[in-house]
């Protein structure tokens, strides 16, 4: 008796060492297995690959929003519009101009009125906490317009005009902290970044000497600064999800400014 006794107390011990094991084995697996990011692999002419790192934890709509764009071909021969050595290099405008937006039939099928779209701002100032990503040279964001420029009372408008638009940062820039949407950063081919950000342009505002006036062109039109004369074309953006589905982005109606201009002094907008 005393002898089965002992073996139900060792078989006891040894069940306990393995339940012990196995609850530690399962805590360990939690804490080493990660599932990956999404990866943006950017192909650029005559320049290069970029590989740029997404993070849905600090910007999920705004990731979102670049997958479905990216992945649906939308980027595929867009440009970059706007390069400034040593600050960033922007681009993804349907327009080429730097201010187009792209549309609900740019993300998903069977739209029955389309339009154009923008998305939510996902940063601090817009009251969204939980990105805390800074600027830093690398650093992918969206751009946005700032119509605060124009009336203060329509700053809340610009926080949320996102929406295919982005820049990348070749340089440290706090004071967009907090102000734009960062989702993302530059895992391989930040040379190809600057090589970019180098390229010849039309001007530059640091070129202008005192109390000369920006050059126009042909019918007397401003011409755009840091402007590529020759327009970095983007062959193709293709994001691995590592079979995540990260869904349908949430979008908000594109603000008319021209409209809303009109309003204001009682006209209507033809």
């Amino acid at each position: 008796m005393k002898v089965f006794t002992r073996i139900l107390l060792i078989l006891g011990i040894i069940l306990a060492i393995a339940g012990i094991g196995y609850v530690g084995y399962g805590f360990y697996l939690k804490a080493t297995t990660n599932i990956s990011n999404p990866v943006a692999t950017m192909e650029v002419e005559d320049y290069g690959t970029i590989k740029i790192e997404l993070y849905p934890d600090k910007a999920p709509n705004t990731v979102a929003n670049f997958i479905r764009l990216a992945n649906r071909g939308f980027y595929n021969g867009l440009t970059f519009h706007r390069t400034i050595p040593g600050f960033m290099i922007q681009g993804g405008d349907k327009t080429g101009s730097g201010s187009g937006s792209p549309s609900l039939s740019d993300i998903q099928d069977n739209v029955s009125a389309d339009k154009e779209y923008n998305i939510p701002g996902e940063f601090i100032a817009n009251g969204y906490a939980k990105n805390n990503l800074k600027h830093t040279a690398g650093i992918i964001s969206m751009a946005r317009t700032d119509y605060s420029q124009y009336n203060s009372a329509l700053t809340t408008y610009g926080y949320n005009s996102a929406g295919s638009q982005f820049f990348i940062m070749t340089n440290d820039n706090t004071q967009l902290d907090g102000l734009y949407a960062a989702f993302g950063k530059v895992l391989e081919g930040m040379d190809v970044v600057e090589k970019i950000a180098s390229t010849e342009v039309t001007y530059r505002n640091s070129e202008l000497k005192e109390g000369e006036t920006a050059p126009k062109d042909e019918d007397g039109n401003t011409i755009a600064s840091d402007r590529p004369k020759k327009l970095p074309v983007i062959k193709s953006i293709s994001v691995e999800t590592y079979g995540v589905d990260y869904g349908m982005p949430e979008t908000l109606d594109v603000f008319d400014y021209y409209t809303w201009l009109m309003q204001q002094y009682g006209m209507s907008a033809q």
